[in-house]
């Protein structure tokens, strides 16, 4: 993912949020602030032959504290015109094969439960569930339920 990439990303992360479904967020940042907070090394997009931007993955540090160095928050966004190609799996394995390269031992998320085709894309990729966050965050006037996951690397560590 490059800043030629930002118009897409931003896009498509839009319209992930209109689904209500993947983010607290209700508007993207600006290009400046997404790409200060996550890692430069493990931003991913898939494209197609001429170039046009159908999803992202992307990650953040959990935390600054140097105990968690090797534990990330990440996002994964699919064009709606591209689901159910494999395009979410393709980008979720491209972020996990870079953080494995660069001794990141846990990639974690949060999915709202009602998200099912994520849940799904991450139970296959090697995540497992570790709780649920039971009303966490109001949105849209609705409490909302967020499902904890995490995929512990069986490389590192």
């Amino acid at each position: 993912m490059t800043d030629a990439h930002a118009d897409a990303v931003l896009d498509i992360y839009r319209l992930g949020i209109a689904t209500g479904n993947a983010t607290f967020e209700t508007e993207p940042p600006t290009w400046d602030r997404f790409t200060a907070t996550r890692m430069p090394n493990h931003r991913w997009v898939a494209a197609d032959g001429t170039g046009s931007v159908l999803g992202w993955s992307a990650c953040s540090p959990a935390s600054e504290r140097r105990v968690y160095a090797g534990v990330v928050e990440h996002s994964v966004y699919v064009h709606p015109d591209a689901s159910g190609r494999g395009i979410g799996r393709a980008l979720l394995l491209a972020l996990i094969a870079s953080t494995e390269q660069a001794g990141i031992w846990t990639i974690q998320s949060g999915v709202f439960p009602e998200n099912a085709a994520s849940l799904a894309l991450h139970a296959s990729c090697g995540f497992r569930i570790i709780g649920v966050r039971q009303r966490i965050g109001c949105h849209h006037g609705i409490w909302r339920d967020v499902v904890l996951t995490e995929r512990r690397s069986p490389t590192v560590g």
